[in-house]
Protein backbone atom coordinates (compact mmCIF):
# COMPACT_ATOMS: atom_id res chain seq x y z
CA UNK A 1 0.00 0.00 0.00
CA UNK A 2 1.40 3.37 -0.97
CA UNK A 3 1.07 6.64 0.90
CA UNK A 4 -1.52 8.00 -1.54
CA UNK A 5 -3.77 4.96 -1.02
CA UNK A 6 -3.34 5.22 2.73
CA UNK A 7 -4.29 8.93 2.68
CA UNK A 8 -7.41 8.16 0.61
CA UNK A 9 -8.50 5.50 3.10
CA UNK A 10 -7.86 7.84 6.03
CA UNK A 11 -9.96 10.54 4.42
CA UNK A 12 -12.96 8.18 4.29
CA UNK A 13 -12.84 7.48 8.04
CA UNK A 14 -14.88 9.46 10.57
CA UNK A 15 -12.87 11.85 12.75
CA UNK A 16 -13.06 9.50 15.76
CA UNK A 17 -11.53 6.59 13.85
CA UNK A 18 -8.94 8.83 12.21
CA UNK A 19 -7.87 9.93 15.70
CA UNK A 20 -7.43 6.26 16.67
CA UNK A 21 -5.19 5.72 13.65
CA UNK A 22 -3.08 8.75 14.54
CA UNK A 23 -2.78 7.58 18.16
CA UNK A 24 -1.63 4.16 17.00
CA UNK A 25 0.92 5.70 14.63
CA UNK A 26 2.21 7.84 17.50
CA UNK A 27 2.51 4.71 19.63
CA UNK A 28 4.46 2.90 16.91
CA UNK A 29 6.72 5.90 16.32
CA UNK A 30 7.50 6.15 20.04
CA UNK A 31 8.15 2.43 20.25
CA UNK A 32 10.37 2.53 17.20
CA UNK A 33 12.34 5.47 18.59
CA UNK A 34 12.92 3.70 21.91
CA UNK A 35 14.15 0.47 20.26
CA UNK A 36 16.77 1.70 17.85
CA UNK A 37 19.21 -1.12 17.36
CA UNK A 38 19.48 -4.52 15.71
CA UNK A 39 16.13 -5.82 17.04
CA UNK A 40 14.07 -2.66 16.59
CA UNK A 41 11.35 -4.36 14.55
CA UNK A 42 10.94 -7.42 16.76
CA UNK A 43 8.43 -7.39 19.59
CA UNK A 44 8.43 -9.91 22.36
CA UNK A 45 5.21 -11.85 22.76
CA UNK A 46 4.56 -10.01 26.01
CA UNK A 47 5.05 -6.56 24.42
CA UNK A 48 2.76 -7.41 21.53
CA UNK A 49 0.08 -8.91 23.79
CA UNK A 50 0.19 -5.81 26.00
CA UNK A 51 -0.16 -3.46 23.03
CA UNK A 52 -2.95 -5.58 21.50
CA UNK A 53 -4.91 -5.63 24.76
CA UNK A 54 -4.52 -1.86 25.19
CA UNK A 55 -5.84 -1.29 21.67
CA UNK A 56 -8.69 -3.79 22.04
CA UNK A 57 -9.91 -2.26 25.30
CA UNK A 58 -9.36 1.33 24.29
CA UNK A 59 -12.42 3.48 24.81
CA UNK A 60 -14.45 0.78 26.52
CA UNK A 61 -14.56 2.67 29.82
CA UNK A 62 -17.10 5.03 28.29
CA UNK A 63 -19.28 2.29 26.76
CA UNK A 64 -22.61 1.68 28.48
CA UNK A 65 -23.28 -1.78 29.92
CA UNK A 66 -26.08 -3.15 27.77
CA UNK A 67 -26.18 -6.78 28.94
CA UNK A 68 -27.02 -8.15 32.34
CA UNK A 69 -27.52 -11.49 34.08
CA UNK A 70 -30.98 -11.83 32.54
CA UNK A 71 -29.37 -12.01 29.08
CA UNK A 72 -27.37 -15.15 29.91
CA UNK A 73 -28.57 -18.36 28.29
CA UNK A 74 -26.42 -20.64 30.41
CA UNK A 75 -24.88 -20.25 33.84
CA UNK A 76 -21.82 -22.06 35.08
CA UNK A 77 -21.09 -22.68 38.75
Amino acid sequence: MGYAELIKKLETLPDEKRAEVFDFVDYLAARFASHRGPAMDQWTDEEFADMAMQQALRGMDDDPVIYGDADLRERWP
